[in-house]
Parts: structure tokens; sequence; C-alpha cells
């Protein structure tokens, strides 16, 4: 896991609330390889989450360099960082974000269709994928009819629909209890070996963090290596 895939220089992030300037992200510099398993730990508001959506252009730090394979991504244009998002990056968050209305297999499709791909083939990939989750028998369940773990467990499918680089999960297993998040920690960690996926983890939960290749503590704004 040498090949470095993101790098994040002297980044900063700061907020204007009521004439205060709030200062979240203090220089943070971290590097992240190709196919390694990340947690990040940290008490709630130390700034982990505006660090993980930074690192998917989900926000913009107010200076600092984010270069994926190199590439600064906040020096591309929008629809340029749209398309880094869609293709190269898998998102996961606590709640998992599922369009209610629609089934498993079309929620996981979602990616696909908003790049155009035919139909058949994104149905075909999002099939694969749901029965890679273990979720086969479930294909046309809407959310309201699935568990907890299973709404994540779709939720993961989905984040893995474009082949991405990463994925960046924020406290994925918060919304679950015990057994169930330690068998969602259990399929990502498995996705991250047998794929070779980077994943990128935010989490309170120290006995699912000691699993990953590496736990990096933020704290007042910065980053230090546990």
């Amino acid at each position: 896991m040498s090949e470095s895939l993101i790098q994040v220089v002297d980044l900063h992030k700061s907020f204007h609330l009521e004439g205060l300037e709030i200062h979240v992200l203090k220089g943070i510099n971290l590097s992240i390889a190709r196919g390694e398993m990340v947690a990040i730990v940290g008490a709630s508001g130390a700034g982990k989450s505006t660090f993980l959506h930074i690192l998917g252009t989900l926000d913009r730090p107010s200076r600092g360099t984010v270069r994926f394979n190199g590439t600064d991504i906040f020096s591309l244009p929008d629809q340029k960082q749209a398309e880094f998002r869609n293709r190269r990056v898998g998102f996961v968050f606590q709640f998992h974000h599922l369009l209610p209305e629609f089934t498993a297999l079309e929620n996981v499709c979602m990616p696909a269709y908003i790049q155009n791909r035919p139909a058949a083939e994104a149905r075909a990939d999002a099939a694969a994928l749901l029965s890679d989750v273990g979720l086969a028998q479930r294909l046309n369940h809407k959310p309201g009819e699935l568990s907890g773990g299973e709404q994540q467990r779709v939720a993961v499918a989905r984040a893995l629909m474009q082949r991405p680089d990463v994925v960046l999960a924020d406290e994925p297993t918060g919304n679950l209890d015990t057994q169930t998040g330690d068998a969602l920690f259990e399929l990502m960690r498995k996705l991250n070996r047998e794929r070779g996926i980077t994943f990128v983890i935010v989490t309170h939960n120290e006995k699912l963090s000691a699993q990953a290749d590496r736990i990096v503590h933020m704290a007042d704004g910065l980053l230090t290596l546990r």
C-alpha cells in the first residue's frame, strides 16, 4: 500500500457564525495510500465530518490543498468536481439517505443513472453488488421494508456502484446496534481487502477503529497519529 491516493496539505476550514470566525480545521496534513483503511476518531465537534466532506468535495477548504492521484481537486471547475464525486468517491453516512419510494435495486442504480449508463447494465451491476453485501433476496424491497443493517448494506452497495477509488464513511455504524454494526464493519473490511478499495471511516467506536490499518485522532482541528 505504498502508492499515495490522497494527499492533504495544510488544510484549513473556517465558518462565520454571528460575526465570529470559527476555525474548525487548523492545518491538517495527511497522506492516504491506495487500498488503505484509515479510521478517524475524536470527540464530537472536532471537525471529523467537515474533513470528510472536504475530501469528497461536498465542502471547500478555506485554504490548503487536497490532491487525488496528484490532481488538486479544488482547482477543477465545478462540473469536473461533480464528476469526481460521482465516479471516484463513494459515500456512506450514519443515516443511509436512501430514497424511500424506490427499491433497494433502484437506490443502488442511482449513481449510474446520473451518469446516463444504460439501464440494463446498471441494474445488472446493482444486483451483483446487492448480492455481494448479502441482499440478493431483497432487491425489490423498499427501505421501509428493510432493517437498519440492511439499509446500511444497501448504502454500501450504492457507494460501490461507480467502482470508486475511495469510500468515505461518516459514522456508518453509529445508528446500528452493536452486533449489526460489527457485521457492517466486517463487510467493509472484506471489501477493502478483496477489492483494494480505500476506506476513510469516521467513527466513535474504538473497537471497530482498531481493525483499520491506521487510526488518526482528531482534536482541536488537528490530526495526530496513534
